[in-house]
């Protein structure tokens, strides 16, 4: 069974969030990445933080590492914590999903040694900012960045690749929710209810 690391990407410009850094964002008082970071550990005690803005993370005293290619998006941020983590594989998750459901990455983590990437799909599309990625990604990934092709599944054509179907992640935790990210405004707000709806529902516990 290959040891997993929790990789955090709080990279990105949150340019439609007026600048503001999502990973900040107040969820029960607290910042969302705060909320994220436990729900991780929960299932992989061994996480880190990838950011070009220690400073701001300083709080969560976890390790952090920067983008070893700044201008890589998300493909960069993901090839700098799989490099930098301790595991065989990382478990790498956005910091702008509220919903994170221990319960799949359990599952998802669980079948890593399956193939180089374990990655749901759901609505259609990969989820590749909520995925498993094995070290030996590393040198495709590598090869991408450095040509400036920067689209996450471009390298899949040289790895092997498990996509996990939308009615196996449903089994675990509904899709819409465990992958809704926050891109504007309206997407916060509405995360913002869901959550109190849900903290209602189930007694102050989140799941």
């Amino acid at each position: 069974m290959p040891h997993v690391s929790g990789v955090i990407l709080a990279g990105g410009k949150s340019r439609r969030m007026g600048g503001s850094p999502k990973a900040l964002l107040p969820f029960e008082g607290r910042p969302l990445i705060q909320h994220i970071l436990e729900r991780l550990e929960s299932v992989l005690p061994d996480c880190l933080v990838v950011t070009n803005s220690p400073e701001l993370y300083a709080f969560l005293e976890r390790p952090m590492v920067a983008d070893v290619f700044p201008d890589g998006g998300s493909l960069g941020g993901i090839y700098s914590g799989l490099r930098a983590a301790a595991g065989d594989a990382a478990f790498c998750v956005a910091c702008d999903m509220p919903f994170l459901s221990p319960a799949l990455v359990r599952y998802l983590t669980g079948r890593a040694g399956e193939a180089d990437v374990v990655i749901p799909e759901a609505a259609g599309e990969l989820q590749t900012l909520h995925a498993v990625y094995g070290k030996a990604c590393l040198p495709a990934m590598e090869r991408r960045l450095r040509a400036g092709r920067l689209r996450v599944v471009g390298f899949f054509d040289d790895v092997q690749v498990l996509r996990v179907p939308e009615a196996e992640i449903a089994r675990f935790a509904a899709p819409a929710l465990a992958f809704m990210n926050l891109n504007t405004p309206d997407d916060v707000g509405a995360a913002r209810t869901l959550w109190a709806e849900r903290a209602a529902g189930l007694g102050g516990r989140r799941g």
